[in-house]
């Protein structure tokens, strides 16, 4: 038999590469980390003719893009004593330094026109977030604990089998020591729960689990059955979705609630 009649012909491998290419993109874009998951904009704002704190923000952005593909936490402080402004960023520990660059990048943008002139602001993207400061801001009556509720999203509940909770309690339970020993993120699949846990950057390991515990227990109390949720705290954050086999569609969007700054 002629060794070459199994051969691809050359028409169809160039069809094949032109079909995997236009595939290959379609797979990326469905997870999009810079879709916007929520922001806080304090209700205390710079005077609209305060051009040098509007000039050390964007110091500050540009700082904070600079450093976006090298880390996937950084922190510093822009301006003088009566300018300063502190802010941050971080990436999802999953996301390369590209992937980390695009989604701070497009941060700046988003908060200047979701939050203008306000002296703090938080925004959350899928893959990202960025918090700012000025110096000596303070919003009336706000909480300044560092595991304060942020923001919270809870699939719908559904009829689920009996064991879905207990499945859930346990992949919680690995993730609050997983997170530690994974410094700072973890993400994996217990069984049929997929679960994500996130610290903060400069949080400790003992402050890491701690937060990481309470945004379990907000889960537990506020998403009751619902077998998708997303729970915001202000160091840490953590998600979970079940996904038996045979199912599809279980992290429909359910009720989302956020807390000002």
């Amino acid at each position: 038999m002629n060794s070459t009649s199994t051969l691809i012909p050359s028409s169809l491998q160039l069809l094949l590469l032109v079909s995997l290419a236009l595939f290959l993109p379609s797979i990326k874009s469905s997870s999009d980390y810079s879709t916007l998951i929520y922001k806080n904009c304090a209700s205390q704002t710079f005077k609209s003719t305060s051009i040098s704190h509007s000039q050390t923000l964007s110091s500050l952005f540009q700082e904070l893009v600079a450093h976006s593909s090298q880390a996937k936490f950084f922190k510093t402080i822009e301006g003088n004593n009566e300018t300063a402004i502190s802010g941050l960023f971080q990436c999802r520990g999953d996301m390369s330094d590209e992937e980390c660059h695009n989604c701070v990048n497009a941060i700046p943008q988003m908060s200047d026109s979701l939050c203008s002139l306000a002296m703090a602001a938080r925004i959350q993207l899928f893959g990202c977030y960025t918090h700012y400061e000025a110096d000596g801001f303070h919003e009336p009556d706000a909480t300044t604990s560092k595991t304060n509720l942020l923001y919270k999203i809870c699939g719908e509940s559904e009829a689920v089998d009996g064991g879905f909770v207990k499945l859930r309690d346990a992949a919680f339970a690995a993730l609050e020591s997983d997170v530690v020993s994974g410094n700072g993120f973890f993400s994996s699949s217990y069984d049929s729960v997929q679960v994500t846990a996130q610290c903060e950057g400069d949080l400790g390991g003992c402050d890491c689990g701690e937060c990481v515990n309470n945004a379990v227990q907000v889960a537990q109390e506020e998403c009751g059955n619902s077998v998708s949720g997303e729970i915001y705290l202000d160091k840490c954050f953590i998600n979970y979705a079940y996904s038996p086999v045979g199912t599809h569609g279980n992290s429909k969007p359910g009720n989302a609630a956020s807390v000002s700054l």
